[in-house]
């Protein structure tokens, strides 16, 4: 599959997964009486890998996150000359799919994206929890290492061939269970990017950390898993 072909679908895939993931967040989780809250935000994040995974990962091996690119680069697993447009592909996307959810919340009486946060990613007194940039810095990078962890093993080509969307998804929940008190859960700096800018403010300003901190994470967990392999990576 050519380059382009193989951008567009990770431009598709990330797309979906900030609109379906920050969707939920800004539009559903504080619905009153109705709300999806923490887990239903959390389940909407995996459900967007999964079933992208299945609809274009045969295209572009699915990643839909720059954390992830690099990760499997390091890991062996994907082309270094590749990683630059793949992440430009995915942050397009994202942001395109952060325009489209600006302008449903934006449809609502009183909507104010400053104000509200649109979903956007923090530390310190922008944390959900409140939790300080050290905390925040760890849960990032811990988080997204193994997420590259299990993206590897499962797609790893002993594995069991044809499920590894599943896994993979119920991983990303998993990893917002935990961590969307921490910082709103981000271990994807194009789904960071997406929704900084139209926050506008603050987020933008931390915008630097979900970036550095993911990616951190993700060339962690790419090596630590090709050392596991050994040579076969």
């Amino acid at each position: 599959m050519n380059l382009g072909k193989r951008m567009a679908a990770e431009f598709f895939g990330t797309f979906w997964l900030v609109l379906g993931g920050c969707g939920s967040a800004v539009l559903a989780a504080g619905f009153p009486q109705l709300g999806i809250g923490f887990a239903g935000v959390a389940l909407a994040f995996g459900l967007t890998v999964l079933t992208m995974a299945y609809a274009v990962g045969h295209i572009s091996g699915g990643h839909f996150n720059p954390a992830v690119t690099c990760g499997l680069a390091v890991g062996g697993r994907f082309p270094m000359k590749e990683v630059v447009p793949y992440i430009v592909a995915q942050v397009i996307g994202g942001l395109v799919a952060g325009g489209v959810l600006y302008l449903i919340a934006s449809g609502k009486a009183g909507f104010d994206a400053t104000a509200s946060g649109f979903a956007a990613n923090g530390y310190g007194e922008h944390s959900p929890g409140g939790y300080s940039m050290g905390a925040a810095a760890v849960c990032e990078i811990v988080m997204t290492a193994f997420f590259l962890f299990i993206i590897m093993g499962t797609t790893h080509r002993n594995a069991a061939v044809g499920f590894a969307g599943i896994p993979i998804g119920f991983a990303l929940t998993l990893i917002h269970l935990i961590s969307i008190p921490v910082t709103n859960t981000s271990v994807n700096p194009a789904r960071s990017t997406a929704v900084a800018f139209f926050q506008g403010t603050w987020a933008v300003q931390q915008l630097w950390f979900f970036w550095v901190m993911p990616i951190i994470g993700g060339i962690v967990g790419g090596l630590v898993f090709r050392y596991l392999r050994g040579n076969d990576e």
